[in-house]
């Protein structure tokens, strides 16, 4: 009996921590959501603004 009292508080405390490492990890994920929508929204604006030119590596300048 006490063997199975051992194999059940060891499970729980496993189930605890894992519950702890489920719940930093959404944390996490919703503030790098956060971050993603806050980046979308910026390249949004700078898109909408049409400010800048294309850049292509393999084209020469015009001097040439």
């Amino acid at each position: 009996m006490q063997h199975l009292e051992e194999k059940i508080a060891h499970l729980l405390r496993i189930s605890d921590d894992l519950s702890d490492v489920v719940a930093a990890q959404a944390s996490r994920i919703d503030a790098l959501e956060r971050r993603v929508a806050v980046l979308m929204e910026r390249e949004a604006a700078r898109e909408a603004d049409g400010g800048g030119g294309h850049v292509f590596g393999d084209e020469r300048p015009p001097h040439y």
